[in-house]
């Protein structure tokens, strides 16, 4: 009875901070002028249009990614829903290739220089890729395989949620941005794989 209930407070605020976080890009459209990451972006790079095509791609894009892939690990849902189940899988497949495409664009101007860069460049090739082998292996019929890497593409899609965690308290503690922000464009996925992989070893191989 305890794992039940810490089970199902653990999935509500994973649930919590994935539609929190997923709706975030709305301040973007709601609120004028600079705010957040923009911040710390340059007028020039403000005023360039394909750089705006890519930030309100990558955040737009990325908040349904997160939306619509958290219901993804509902049990209930796979079982009893499976339609739907797949039609959610299809809709987070083609906004983690939007999402994660223009992520990679958007590295190459991250705030912070090639520390920076590195760190998120990495993050949107790992994402699409895990991506696209869950994809692969579920047209194969392999539904653990399609399982596990998805958990993979999740824990890379929730760096957005955990950024948000890190960046403040680095901010806090060393008391400058840019280094916070350098620190932060790995600590913000690199765990997550980390606990991705332990969650799959310990599930073994049923992850249903």
């Amino acid at each position: 009875m305890a794992n039940k209930t810490v089970n199902k407070v653990a999935w509500l605020a994973f649930g919590f901070l994935a539609v929190g976080v997923g709706l975030y890009p709305l301040m973007y459209l709601l609120v004028d002028g600079k705010m957040g990451l923009l911040n710390s972006k340059t007028d020039q790079l403000l005023a360039d249009t394909l750089w705006n095509i890519a930030f309100y791609g990558h955040i737009s894009f990325g908040g349904l990614a997160l939306l619509s892939g958290w219901t993804q690990f509902s049990k209930r849902l796979r079982r009893n829903y499976l339609k739907l189940h797949r039609r959610l899988g299809i809709f987070y497949l083609v906004t983690v290739l939007i999402s994660g495409s223009c992520g990679v664009y958007l590295a190459f101007h991250a705030t912070g220089g090639w520390i920076s860069a590195t760190g998120f460049f990495f993050l949107g090739v790992l994402w699409i890729f895990f991506t696209l082998m869950a994809y692969r292996a579920i047209l194969q019929g392999n539904v653990v395989l399609h399982g596990q890497w998805m958990i993979y593409s999740y824990a890379a899609c929730f760096a957005a949620v955990t950024l948000r965690i890190w960046l403040p308290l680095l901010t806090a503690t060393i008391g400058d941005f840019i280094p916070a922000y350098r620190i932060v464009a790995w600590l913000c996925w690199v765990p997550n794989l980390i606990f991705a992989r332990y969650w799959i070893r310990r599930k073994g191989l049923s992850l249903g």
